[in-house]
């Protein structure tokens, strides 16, 4: 018996050393969704932009004076004046195209929730389409019960480098 029940111990030892440290409560997965749901917004404001249109990027992000933008520009904002200002700035580009994310990686703590990944897709600059393939993060913090995005940051794109 102390055999079996030493093999049933070293075994269940075995199982637990694969499961995550960290199971995720209900309303941590809840809170999962919730972001995930707010940076899909995020990508359909951003391909709103191409087309002209600024109001939806208004509605995702805080419009709080500690968030910040560092875009395939090469360029850094920082305080929502200086992001809105970019934003309808590069509206006025109308780049056309799509952007989604790839591969998002999502990690929530408290009322900050942060997602990185991959933007793929493409813009048209002068008529011709241009690839892209960037790494992206997005931090985002509950603001009234609602994530609003308050950071984003991606690579460069040669051709918005200014």
């Amino acid at each position: 018996m102390n055999r079996f029940f030493s093999a049933m111990v070293c075994a269940g030892l075995v199982v637990l050393s694969f499961l995550p440290m960290g199971v995720a409560t209900a309303d941590e997965k809840a809170d999962e969704q919730k972001l995930l749901a707010a940076n899909a917004d995020f990508y359909k404001a951003l391909n709103a932009l191409f087309k002209g249109e600024v109001a939806p990027m208004e509605q995702v992000w805080s419009h709080a004076e500690d968030v910040n933008y560092m875009g395939p520009d090469g360029l850094r904002q920082l305080g929502w004046k200086a992001v809105l200002a970019d934003w309808k700035t590069q509206a006025a580009k109308r780049l056309g195209g799509t952007i989604k994310i790839d591969q998002p990686q999502v990690q929530v703590g408290g009322s900050i929730g942060v997602i990185t990944g991959i933007e793929i897709g493409e813009n048209v600059v002068d008529g011709k389409p241009q690839k892209v393939s960037i790494r992206t993060t997005s931090v985002f913090r509950k603001e009234d019960g609602k994530w609003k995005m308050i950071g984003h940051h991606t690579d460069k794109l040669p051709y918005l480098e200014k």
